[in-house]
């Protein structure tokens, strides 16, 4: 395995927002007035809700990839708590906050954004970031020690996830659907899926029979290589920066990256180390300690990503914070 120079700067973004902050709160509602909408489906409260998921984050990028040069943490005329524990500390300059308004600076008209998939997409115009870079949501943490290797190989992305079939390459796709239509057993659905818009970016970078699924980890991107991808499809990342909500025409950047990496030989396939996803609203107390049992014995599993912890009950919320302090601790014990 290729390791990076020492030279060689890395840095993560993470995006974060504080759903219970009244300006924020008040300025969504406005918002949502203004177009007659409602909060459901991209305004959801869930999308928005912060539980102390960033502390755990910036905490585990601190003591699992000491190598990172800088955390940017990307929000909305916000500040979180944790900068106020990192001030005076050697971490103080490590750890900085970038507005929307700086990402945005060309496109005034796209704000205010509360769609994770604009916000996503201009990342790399953060003044002075690496060419290579760690793309997370807040609630994505490490779990154990990591090296650049992991994530960069040479001039190469490090990729996970798999590849399946498009649905119009699925044997007999047609005659099922024709199937489930007369036994009413295909239903109308009220909007597109996750993975459905991942498709979308595969075909929109020529694949026409396989799309490149991923799982919920820290997401490996070089600079250049966004820069390239606006500049080859315009119309692609201006719709998804002008979707101020999550809508069904939009790009999933972190699948777009992925194919377009892959397309252009930057890319290499390696899911030795794996994750853990935790959905505390949808699995059982007994499900989710299996996976955190689990999670303790593999030697593998590198990523944590929980899911809306406020979802789940007193006793699942408890039963994860337990374990996320057992496994990363707190800011506090760092500095």
């Amino acid at each position: 395995m290729q390791d990076i120079p020492v030279s060689t700067p890395i840095d993560a973004v993470i995006m974060w927002v504080d759903g219970a902050d009244p300006h924020h709160a008040a300025k969504l509602d406005t918002f949502l007035r203004d177009k007659g909408l409602s909060r459901k489906g991209g305004a959801d409260k869930a999308r928005f809700h912060n539980a102390g998921e960033l502390d755990y984050c910036v905490t585990s990028l601190l003591k699992f990839a000491p190598w990172l040069r800088t955390i940017f943490i990307v929000t909305d005329q916000q500040r979180p708590s944790l900068l106020d524990k990192l001030a005076g500390t050697a971490f103080e300059h490590r750890v900085c906050l970038i507005d929307h308004r700086v990402i945005f600076a060309e496109y005034p008209e796209c704000l205010p954004s509360f769609n994770s998939m604009a916000i996503s997409s201009l990342l790399w115009r953060i003044p002075g970031i690496a060419e290579q870079f760690l793309y997370l949501n807040d609630d994505f943490m490490l779990i154990q020690p990591t090296h650049p290797q992991d994530f960069f190989r040479g001039d190469k992305v490090v990729l996970r996830g798999k590849w399946h079939l498009l649905p119009e390459s699925v044997p007999g796709r047609s005659v099922i659907r024709i199937v489930r239509r007369w036994f009413g057993r295909e239903k109308e659905k009220s909007r597109i899926s996750f993975w459905e818009l991942q498709q979308s970016c595969a075909r929109l970078l020529g694949c026409t029979k396989k799309y490149f699924r991923l799982p919920h980890v820290p997401h490996a991107w070089k600079r250049s290589s966004w820069e390239k991808i606006f500049t080859l499809f315009p119309a692609a990342v201006s719709t998804n920066i002008h979707a101020q909500l999550r809508g069904s025409g939009q790009y999933v950047p972190e699948a777009l990256g992925s194919h377009f990496h892959w397309r252009e030989n930057l890319a290499v396939l390696d899911n030795d180390r794996t994750n853990v996803q935790l959905k505390p609203a949808r699995q059982s107390l007994f499900r989710l300690s299996f996976k955190l049992y689990y999670a303790d014995i593999n030697k593998n599993v590198v990523f944590a990503c929980v899911q809306s912890i406020e979802g789940g009950s007193a006793k699942k919320q408890q039963l994860i914070y337990n374990w996320l302090d057992k496994r990363i601790g707190s800011i506090d014990e760092l500095i």
